[in-house]
């Protein structure tokens, strides 16, 4: 994955398997998006940003769609094209780890179709209906591939 920090937010790969991944993204104040905050904040201006939240998921994803053997060895990238069905279910502070699960739905020549969530503990924080993932040539992102799916 190209991202580094402050935009690596992936933690630590609890678990890949061939159509799944498991992760963890530990929300702590040492993140830049908290150096805004004022004196004396109110508690609400400590909760970790939705699209941040989304965004980690999405690496994640992200992780399990570009495994080594996978697509972007090939020259290919990856592009992500639509999300479906989101649900932010509450927000996440400080001190919270989220463990996120992702789960390969379908591949279909050059996409994948991927689903899941997010959870801290037993209660979930999102829900992805669907992620439609891509893989293009490099030089020229909007061509199609036309080989197949390495999945």
């Amino acid at each position: 994955m190209p991202h580094r920090y402050p935009m690596l937010l992936v933690d630590r790969v609890l678990m890949t398997g061939a159509d799944e991944i498991r992760s963890l993204k530990a929300v702590t104040l040492n993140e830049p998006w908290y150096a805004r905050l004022g004196a004396d904040p109110p508690e609400a201006d400590f909760a970790y940003p939705d699209f941040l939240l989304l965004e980690s998921w999405t690496q994640t994803a992200g992780l399990l769609a570009a495994r080594p053997d996978g697509p972007e060895s090939g020259g290919l990238t990856m592009l992500f094209g639509s999300m479906r069905d989101v649900e932010f279910h509450r927000q996440v502070f400080p001190g919270e780890v989220v463990e996120h699960h992702v789960r390969l739905l379908r591949a279909v020549d050059d996409t994948l179709v991927l689903e899941g969530e997010s959870r801290t503990g037993d209660e979930p924080v999102l829900s992805v209906g669907t992620v439609t993932v891509a893989f293009r040539p490099r030089e020229r992102p909007h061509t199609k591939n036309t080989g197949p799916a390495s999945r």
